[in-house]
């Protein structure tokens, strides 16, 4: 039998045991994540715009549509995208000639054929497949764009993208600035193929790139980053799906806005525990806009060459003054610009 003092030891000792055992317990419980939680869900799925002509030399469909110059979408302001289209040659210069731009940056991305660039700056720049061009008008610049001369002269076809990024606004008046980026600076990486319940599979890279692959313009996936500055926080993968079915997922940043832009086929995004496929499936040309909170994405192509832009990136919650080519914070802040602009101070 125990002695009192030692009843009393053994009593406090084992009261300790169950104390620590259950406060484990509790620490587990309220870190550990399952993917359903993790998971960000859908905000709302856009069906494709109908298209309309961007000078003479871009016919683009305003895939943001309503969401346009909107905080639900922040940091990303507008996004036109010009599907592939043949054009003959031509002794002309199709595009969009001098416009002013000034408080945000447009990331424009070459899929099919040439696009060249021309700025106040003193920049002139030809880009091709896969090649991107990321301008900061900030403060202000003068540019324009047109198809390149070599392929106005053959004529070709025409697939590409711009992306307008806005700028915070202690940025909105820095110097302008030009990143030509070539399809050889991107990093090509390998997909993470999923489990069923949504997480990364073991050793599932497939080093052969046959199932498909991420191009990271901005950003970082799968511990390789993107060659793309960027005033906050942004991801832009251009991702390729090549196996029906198979089920990736990928990490973002909890909070983060998030936008999946479909170029061609179909995806589902999430998994059957989040609706019926019909009501997780966006089509080509069509946009899903997730809500911020989770950390992870699940995707499943549902048709062979599948092809996805992902932009995500950290809100600015500012105010949003926009009016055709300037996007500051106030009315003044617009009515300044244009000032500027008619009196030859912008861009210059």
């Amino acid at each position: 039998f125990f002695s009192v003092p030692s009843c009393l030891w053994y009593t406090y000792t084992v009261e300790w045991v169950f104390v620590l055992v259950a406060w484990h317990l509790l620490i587990c419980a309220s870190t550990r994540t399952t993917p359903e939680m993790s998971m960000k869900a859908i905000k709302s799925i856009i069906p494709a715009p109908r298209p309309h002509w961007v000078g003479d030399g871009f016919h683009v469909y305003p895939v943001f549509n309503n969401l346009a110059f909107t905080n639900e979408i922040s940091p990303f302001l507008m996004f036109d995208y010009a599907a592939p289209k043949e054009f003959g040659p031509t002794t002309k210069r199709r595009g969009v000639g001098q416009h002013p731009h000034r408080g945000f940056e447009t990331v424009t991305i070459a899929f099919q054929g040439e696009i060249e660039h021309g700025d106040t700056l003193g920049n002139r720049d030809v880009i091709g497949p896969g090649d991107v061009q990321w301008m900061t008008a900030a403060r202000g610049i003068i540019h324009e764009e047109f198809h390149s001369t070599a392929m106005a002269k053959t004529g070709g076809m025409l697939e590409m993208c711009q992306l307008w990024v806005n700028l915070p606004a202690k940025h909105k008046m820095d110097p302008p600035r030009y990143q030509p980026i070539l399809k050889d600076q991107i990093p090509t990486v390998p997909l993470m193929a999923s489990n069923d319940d949504g997480s990364a599979g073991p050793c599932s890279a497939d080093e052969s790139l046959k199932a498909g692959y991420v191009r990271i313009i901005a950003g970082a996936y799968n511990g390789q980053k993107g060659p793309a500055q960027t005033f906050t926080p942004v991801d832009l993968w251009d991702i390729q799906l090549n196996t029906p079915g198979a089920g990736y997922t990928f990490d973002i940043a909890d909070g983060h806005n998030l936008v999946l832009f479909v170029r061609k086929g179909k995806v589902a995004v999430g998994s059957e525990k989040e609706g019926d496929l019909a009501s997780r499936t966006i089509g080509p040309q069509g946009i899903a806009v997730m809500k911020r909170a989770g950390t992870k994405l699940l995707l499943q192509g549902l048709d062979p060459d599948t092809k996805v832009l992902l932009l995500a990136g950290a809100p600015l919650d500012e105010p949003i003054a926009a009016r055709g080519p300037f996007v500051m914070n106030t009315e003044a802040e617009l009515r300044q610009a244009m000032q500027d602009f008619q009196s030859g101070k912008l861009g210059r």
